[in-house]
This record gives C-alpha cells, sequence and structure tokens, in this order.
C-alpha cells in the first residue's frame, strides 16, 4: 500500500462516515463506500480495509437494532451464504480486479431490475401503502417468513399447493439471494444492495430490515476475516489505517440513528434501491 495524501486520507475518512450512516439506515449506500475505497485504494487492498470498519459498523448497527432480527429469515439465508463466501474466495484469488469489480455492478443492477419486476406484479398482503403505514413496526408480520414477500401464507391456513409453491419459491429466492450475498460480500464487501434487495422484496419493515440486516453482516462479516487473511488482504499496514479510520464510523453511525427515524417506509425503499443503481453504477464503470 502506497503512503496516501492527506486528501486521499479525507477522502477515505469521509467514506468511513458512510460506512457507520449506512449500517445505522440506509444499507444500500454502503456500495458508495466501497467504490470510494477501490478508486483510492488498490482493488484487492481495498477490501481488506474495509472489512475491519465494516465490522465496527456491524457491531454498532446490533447495538442498536438487535431486539429487531427476524431470525427465520437469517437461519434460511446462511447455507447459501456460506456457498457463495466459498466461491467469491475462489473468484478473488484467479480474477483480476477490473473482472471483479464488473460483475458485481452487473449483478446490483440485474437486482434492482428483478426487484421492481417483482413488486409491479404483486398485490397481495404486504401491499407498498401497508407497508409505509408500518414504516416503524418492526418485525416482518406475525405468521409470514420475510422472504415469502407478498405471496406468503397465513400460518393459520392450512397449507395447500398454492402455499407450497409460495414457500418453495421463497426458498428458491433466499437461495439465490444467499449466494449472491456471500459471493459479493467476499470478493468486494458489497452485500449490502444484495441483501437489501432481498429484505425489501420480502416486505420486510424497517425496523426489522435493519436489525435483520445488522445481525447478518456481523455474523458474515466476522466469518470473513480468516478468509481475507489467508488471502492477504488483511495486514498489519491495513489495520493501522482502520485505527485511523475507525474513528469516522462512530460519528457517522451516530447521524444515521438520528435520521432514520425520520424517513418514512416508502422513501426509505426509495433511497435505498436508487443507493444500490448508484453503487451498481460505480462499480461497472470504475
Amino acid at each position: 500500500m502506497d503512503t496516501l495524501t492527506l486528501a486521499q486520507v479525507a477522502v477515505l475518512a469521509a467514506a468511513s462516515a458512510l460506512v457507520g450512516f449506512s449500517k445505522t439506515s440506509i444499507n444500500g449506500a454502503n456500495t458508495i463506500s466501497l467504490a470510494v475505497f477501490a478508486a483510492v485504494l488498490p482493488a484487492r487492498e481495498s477490501t481488506g480495509v474495509l472489512l475491519p470498519l465494516l465490522i465496527a459498523g456491524d457491531v454498532l448497527a446490533v447495538l442498536v437494532y438487535r431486539r429487531h432480527a427476524h431470525w427465520p429469515t437469517l437461519l434460511r439465508l446462511f447455507p447459501a451464504v456460506a456457498v457463495g463466501l466459498v466461491a467469491g474466495t475462489l473468484f478473488l484469488k484467479y480474477a483480476g480486479d477490473g473482472a471483479v469489480r464488473g460483475s458485481i455492478g452487473a449483478i446490483l443492477l440485474v437486482m434492482v431490475g428483478v426487484t421492481l419486476w417483482r413488486r409491479r406484479r404483486t398485490t397481495g398482503p404486504v401491499a407498498d401503502g401497508e407497508r409505509a403505514e408500518g414504516g416503524h413496526g418492526g418485525e416482518a408480520e406475525p405468521g409470514t417468513e420475510a422472504g415469502e414477500g407478498a405471496a406468503g401464507a397465513e400460518g393459520a391456513v392450512p397449507a395447500g399447493p398454492p402455499e407450497r409453491r409460495a414457500r418453495n419459491a421463497a426458498r428458491a429466492q433466499a437461495g439465490t439471494y444467499g449466494v449472491l450475498g456471500g459471493f459479493t460480500t467476499m470478493v468486494a464487501n458489497a452485500a449490502g444492495p444484495v441483501m437489501s434487495l432481498y429484505l425489501l422484496s420480502s416486505g420486510m419493515r424497517k425496523l426489522g430490515f435493519l436489525g435483520t440486516s445488522a445481525w447478518f453482516f456481523l455474523i458474515v462479516n466476522v466469518t470473513k476475516v480468516p478468509f481475507s487473511v489467508g488471502l492477504g488482504l488483511i495486514d498489519g499496514r491495513s489495520l493501522l489505517l482502520d485505527a485511523v479510520l475507525v474513528l469516522f464510523v462512530l460519528p457517522g453511525a451516530w447521524l444515521g440513528r438520528r435520521c432514520v427515524d425520520r424517513i418514512n417506509q416508502r422513501l426509505f425503499e426509495q433511497i435505498v434501491l436508487v443507493a444500490t443503481v448508484v453503487g451498481g453504477l460505480q462499480l461497472l464503470l470504475l
């Protein structure tokens, strides 16, 4: 890692504050931070510098939103995420920086398109207006597992063919997003938009969204540390830079927590989607 100028450190500090902000408010905005880190530092090295900062933000997010997690969603995702982590490690070992950034940017843009298409077709019980009305409600509706979306069946209704198809579709969706999330988080710390799209398409409300994503990323990012050390992405130099930049994660997280209560559900979802598009384009065009 070459010596950084004062201007580069300032840019990284601002991106670190955005890491904290995204962890306690708009998760998809984190892609802007990873794009900045990849622009200032070599792309492979930037992932090792960014990971400890993400973990610091995850710890803060869990402290704030730990009671709002939807654990059935997490448990359903983790097996597929493990597959994605292994695939991402192999890809990162052999692929060049340009291939890594371009592939992830394309995946994010495709996921936005799929989510918008699904929401246009969906007219089930978890509609946009209902989510907006319950913007501060917290977890997913009782009896409905996140991931089933508007097609999910209420717990009191006996499972028939439509309900079984809905459950199978939910499992397939969780598997697809889980593999993509594990892959993108391993190669570029870019799983935020993927998981944001999954949770939004599930109809999860704002605090449930934040609590579930906080626990998910804390567990996954800690799991990634041995892989990153083994690939040489985390070393003494990267940790020294992290010791400075982590000081900017804290005020960013505080600001995000103050802002999230002032954002209604509809606007919250729109901001996540826009941030995902911006981040995907930045990765694709860098």
